[in-house]
């Protein structure tokens, strides 16, 4: 075993919505620390398969809805199948849907906590039957870390059941914590801040909304996939073997103010 607590050479690391932005930023970091990848999701990685394999890594791409709990546990196995064990599980896959609360859909209610919450359990189960049966003998812990967000600790407007599922992201992770420590699993999550992704365009786009959120930030810029990457390496790595139930804000300060 390597010296360096940060080192992840010779690990399974899975990561769902690897495609782009912040999955893509957590993969490649992973990998960059010596983790093979696994990258889960309805669109297939490509591109986030060949900056990881270029960095000297094996990435398997697993195809899978994850709207709902169906492929949970051939995810799983195939996962196993294709690259021999299961170390680290990223749950970064999710959605958001619109809408005053007035309004709010209970499909788009449905859709979001599907999605964000039910299957975010179920694929931490699925991954956590795995990783009990051999941390024991190892002396390796398992690590799985969910992605919050700052509407884990906030409202937000127009996003209700983005807000809930994120809400619940973040006591699911202590409660799970809490049952998983004791069997050799760290439980923790991210919530990212306001980060330069596809997904954000728009409001980097909008010179006044810009302008506010900067204004906001006492890092006076906007985070960058990297920036949660460098997070998810710490949780997933021995440096974080104490950590539990914790949610860790990488935000420029944003919550601070």
């Amino acid at each position: 075993m390597s010296n360096n607590v940060f080192d992840l050479s010779g690990r399974v690391a899975v990561v769902t919505g690897a495609n782009t932005g912040i999955g893509q930023g957590i993969a490649l970091a992973l990998a960059e620390a010596g983790a093979d990848i696994a990258a889960v999701g309805r669109s297939e990685a490509t591109e986030t398969a060949g900056k990881v394999r270029a960095l000297g890594r094996r990435c398997e791409l697993v195809s899978a809805d994850l709207s709902s709990i169906e492929p949970v546990s051939e995810v799983v196995d195939a996962i196993v199948g294709k690259l021999g064990r299961l170390d680290i599980l990223v749950n970064n896959a999710g959605i958001i849907r619109r809408a005053d609360a007035l309004d709010f859909s209970e499909e788009d209610w449905d859709a979001v906590i599907d999605t964000n919450l039910k299957t975010l359990f179920f694929l931490s189960q699925a991954a956590a039957r795995h990783m009990v049966g051999w941390s024991s003998q190892s002396g390796l812990r398992g690590k799985i870390i969910n992605i919050a967000s700052m509407l884990t600790f906030q409202g937000g407007i127009r996003v209700p059941s983005y807000t809930a599922s994120k809400s619940g992201v973040g006591g699911l992770t202590k409660l799970l914590a809490n049952e998983w420590a004791p069997r050799g699993i760290n439980v923790n999550a991210i919530a990212p801040g306001y980060i330069a992704t596809n997904n954000t365009a728009a409001l980097q786009g909008d010179e006044t909304r810009n302008r506010q959120i900067l204004e906001r930030i006492p890092e006076a810029r906007w985070g960058d996939p990297a920036d949660i990457g460098g997070a998810a390496v710490f949780l997933a790595s021995r440096a974080a073997d104490y950590v539990q139930g914790h949610i860790l804000a990488v935000d420029g300060g944003w919550l601070a103010r």
